[in-house]
């Protein structure tokens, strides 16, 4: 029994160094072998890791619109799909009564929106101009850096005062200090009173290159527009109590605007569930990296092919070697395992290759684009020992064949 052991520990060992010893000799084949199973591996840990990067970065630019947020926005359902022409159906007094009669909110913050050009001295800027009330940096979790933001006395009596985003500062200060300064927007002065702690990008749109003004001058001297019932606004945020609260939110602010706005049949607003958009979010960006990896799977798949084919090369090269192997002792078992071992070495050794590669990738993807490197270590270990797999599942055929070949017959092959 032990010999019997010991018998097997030898022509396993034997094996491994006959292997390795043959894919070093043939150092060009080898390497020709294992690029396939390295371009499979590093495209599917890039794929996996670039789709990953772009939930991740949706997740996020959702998170920077604020926690627990919902948005009523003008139109319904419908008119949402074409952004242009949206009917203008939300009003301050809308916001005001949500903020009175909604038990399960936390704060409100209307907003109206528009692109104006902005100057100081010889500085310009055209920019994002938002009128809003105090309560948009707890909506909207905005923090000031320096100086204030806008207050309730602002938004009573429309002061011409402004809070700036720290892009747009620099942009018209370069450097200087802007608190207490004046800077004209559309031609009206205004004075710089604080400057807004940097928040980024979100869907493309640059939050901190932001003009925010009060409500009241934004409507009456930006804007200049109000609807037949009352102070326009482009659209309100609201910012539920909790995660548990924006279901009944939801509800109860839909509820609200149907009697105020005396609807019977299809809304003229739309309500937007930061959750339900996130889930949405979620469940596209799986899908496209699921799909993405598996596109790239194919490649291994691929990959693997070329081995066995390089394998069934090499048995039919080597014929006489294997003859000669068989005639002065060695067994079915023997040469079988050499050949396995010796697919095995390449699809291993490529994935570990295509694995850094892969890695490679994904860092370098992060460090010039906005995405965010994500590397999951599942998909390093999936690649990793579906590679290895790979090798031995397509690796049995050739060796199958060499392990069959009459020694006699190979002895007489040149």
């Amino acid at each position: 029994m032990g010999k019997a052991q010991s018998r097997k520990g030898v022509d396993f060992g034997e094996s491994l160094k006959m292997a390795t010893s043959t894919l070093i000799a043939n150092k060009l084949r080898s390497g020709l072998t294992m690029l396939g199973i390295i371009i499979g591996n590093a495209s599917v840990i890039a794929m996996v890791g670039i789709g990953q990067g772009t939930q991740k970065l949706a997740e996020d630019q959702f998170k920077n619109l604020g926690p627990n947020t919902l948005f009523i926005l003008p139109g319904g359902p419908n008119s949402q799909q074409n952004r242009l022409g949206l009917p203008r159906t939300l009003v301050n007094a809308d916001a005001q009564a949500i903020k009175r009669q909604v038990p399960s909110i936390a704060a409100v913050a209307a907003q109206l929106q528009s692109s104006q050009a902005i100057a100081y001295e010889n500085k310009n800027s055209t920019s994002q101009v938002v009128g809003t009330t105090p309560s948009f940096l707890t909506v909207r979790s905005f923090e000031v850096a320096k100086g204030r933001f806008l207050n309730d006395d602002d938004v009573k009596n429309a002061n011409l005062v402004v809070a700036l985003g720290p892009d747009l500062a620099e942009k018209l200060f370069e450097g200087r200090e802007p608190i207490g300064q004046k800077i004209r927007v559309k031609n009206i002065s205004f004075e710089v009173v604080g400057i807004m702690v940097a928040k980024g990008s979100s869907f493309g749109s640059n939050q901190d290159d932001v003009a925010y003004v009060p409500l009241s001058t934004a409507s009456r001297r930006i804007v200049g527009r109000n609807s037949p019932f009352g102070q326009e606004v482009s659209f309100i945020s609201v910012s539920a109590k909790d995660a548990d609260s924006l279901s009944a939110a939801e509800f109860q602010i839909t509820n609200l605007l149907r009697r105020r706005h005396k609807i019977v049949n299809d809304d003229d607003f739309t309500v937007r569930n930061q959750k339900d958009a996130l889930q949405i979010v979620g469940t596209i960006t799986g899908g496209l990296t699921l799909l993405l990896g598996a596109i790239a799977g194919i490649s291994l798949l691929v990959g693997g092919i070329g081995v066995m084919n390089i394998m069934l090369v090499s048995v039919t090269e080597r014929t006489q070697e294997i003859g000669l192997r068989k005639a002065i002792g060695a067994t079915q078992g023997d040469i079988l395992m050499q050949f396995i071992i010796e697919s095995v070495i390449l699809s291993a050794a490529g994935g570990v290759v295509g694995t850094l590669i892969g890695i490679g990738g994904v860092v370098s993807v992060a460090v010039f684009s906005p995405l965010p490197a994500t590397v999951a270590p599942a998909s390093v270990i999936m690649a990793v020992t579906v590679s290895g797999a790979i090798g031995l599942f397509f690796g049995v055929v050739p060796a199958k064949r060499a392990a069959s070949l009459d020694p006699i017959v190979a002895l007489r092959s040149v």
